[in-house]
């Protein structure tokens, strides 16, 4: 290599071997600032919308009453005393209440603050840059799109329980699918679930929620019937059942459970902390309310007072519906899976399960129905900020609701 070479080559690699470095951390800065910017609203902007404003605080509390309580409200307390806190699942709901209370307040003050449709995602937009907002988003969407088929899947089977398996036993003869991972045949009576929900949902946020609050009425009329038939049946001894009068262990369904103690804690303080772990989850819901902000008349006032209101109601639901359970009957003798028609069998009034039965059905209609209403909302929200595709943020001018990202929604959950 000739010395004239030696020296273009050396001028070449401090030429190029520099500016990449200068660029790229140029270009780094640039994509760190891209992404941990943060959206900000003037007061204009946070009450400019396309869409519908024509929820009230009423409706509100409606929607988030019917997605947390859905049917789970017949299980879960039934659960809890029988594996975790015996009656003391009271308290369980009651620890529980309150951590879900101070995530409540959290969403009040967001809501209150940037009411614009999206919940989470708009709110981690504002706080702590697009990056986390993009993931969050994706997150919601999962989240709903995987509540909404599992409890569209929930209500095909209940339904078709009351029919004798009809449904199931003729599409596992006609239509097996023998996949790894999938179900033993296509339900297509869940789909045709989720359609149904995603063209009321393209109609109008009004016609939505006016099938939600009839629902929601239905259900509440329901824990209100079990609640006051039961105190005819309730007997203060269930809660102060003596250790000697506990079996050891009791069988149901082929399984073996312990029994604890007896007393108001038979299963100790730390059982009534597990039980509260999965109470928790049985308040998860209310959070629909937050993705509503541009379709209500006074966002910054119904919003926080519909997410207290909401938490409030399913609290004295979860807390009378499993008071009464172990009222009614010992703990340890508490069916798990369907704890409410044991308990109203064993006083001798099986005819409640068929109360019981149209509480559950509208419990998982409006449970659906939270899952789904959400989800073109949060599509929607990301759209409109250009990290989606432009089109899934248009408007029917009709309906004023977000058609192409609603049936994108039911399309997903489908």
């Amino acid at each position: 290599m000739t010395e004239s070479q030696s020296g273009v080559r050396g001028k070449y690699r401090k030429t190029f071997g520099r500016l990449p470095l200068e660029c790229s951390g140029r270009c780094w800065g640039e994509v760190g600032q891209a992404v941990s910017r943060q959206k900000f609203f003037d007061a204009a902007a946070l009450s400019e919308t396309k869409l519908a404003r024509v929820l009230g605080t009423l409706d509100l509390t409606a929607l988030g009453i019917g997605s947390t309580l859905g049917a789970g409200i017949y299980v879960v307390a039934g659960q809890v005393a029988r594996q975790s806190a015996g009656p003391a699942v009271v308290l369980s709901f009651f620890v529980a209440a309150m951590a879900s209370v101070m995530s409540g307040l959290c969403y009040a003050e967001f809501g209150s603050r940037v009411p614009k449709s999206g919940s989470a995602y708009v709110y981690s937009y504002v706080t702590v840059g697009e990056l986390w907002a993009f993931i969050i988003g994706w997150n919601l969407v999962l989240e709903y799109v995987i509540g909404a088929a599992s409890v569209a899947r929930a209500w095909s089977s209940y339904f078709d329980s009351l029919l004798n398996n009809t449904i199931e036993d003729y599409l596992l003869t006609q239509m097996p699918m023998n996949v790894p991972g999938l179900s033993a045949y296509p339900d297509f009576f869940a789909l045709s679930i989720i359609l149904l929900l995603t063209a009321i949902l393209c109609v109008g946020v009004r016609e939505s929620t006016i099938v939600n609050n009839v629902f929601t009425a239905i259900n509440l009329l329901v824990v209100l019937f079990i609640v006051i038939s039961g105190m005819f049946k309730a007997d203060i001894a269930n809660w102060k059942i003596p250790f000697e009068q506990v079996p050891n262990t009791t069988e149901f369904e082929g399984e073996s459970y312990e029994n604890g103690v007896g007393g108001f804690l038979p299963f100790g303080f730390s059982g009534m902390m597990s039980g509260a772990a999965t109470c928790f989850y049985a308040f998860i819901g209310f959070d629909v309310i937050a993705t509503t902000g541009e379709e209500t008349k006074n966002p910054q006032r119904s919003i926080p007072i519909s997410i207290c209101l909401a938490l409030l109601f399913c609290f004295f639901a979860y807390f009378g519906i499993s008071a009464i359970l172990t009222l009614m009957a010992p703990y340890y003798m508490l069916n798990g899976n369907a704890p409410l028609p044991y308990v109203f069998e064993l006083a001798g009034w099986p005819v409640a399960k068929y109360v019981i039965s149209v509480g559950a059905v509208c419990g998982l209609s409006t449970s659906l129905l939270g899952s789904m209403f959400p989800m073109p909302r949060v599509i929607y929200a990301m759209a409109n900020d250009g990290l989606l595709f432009k089109s899934l943020a248009k408007i029917n001018a009709r309906f004023k609701t977000p058609i192409l990202a609603t049936i994108c929604s039911g399309l997903l959950a489908g």
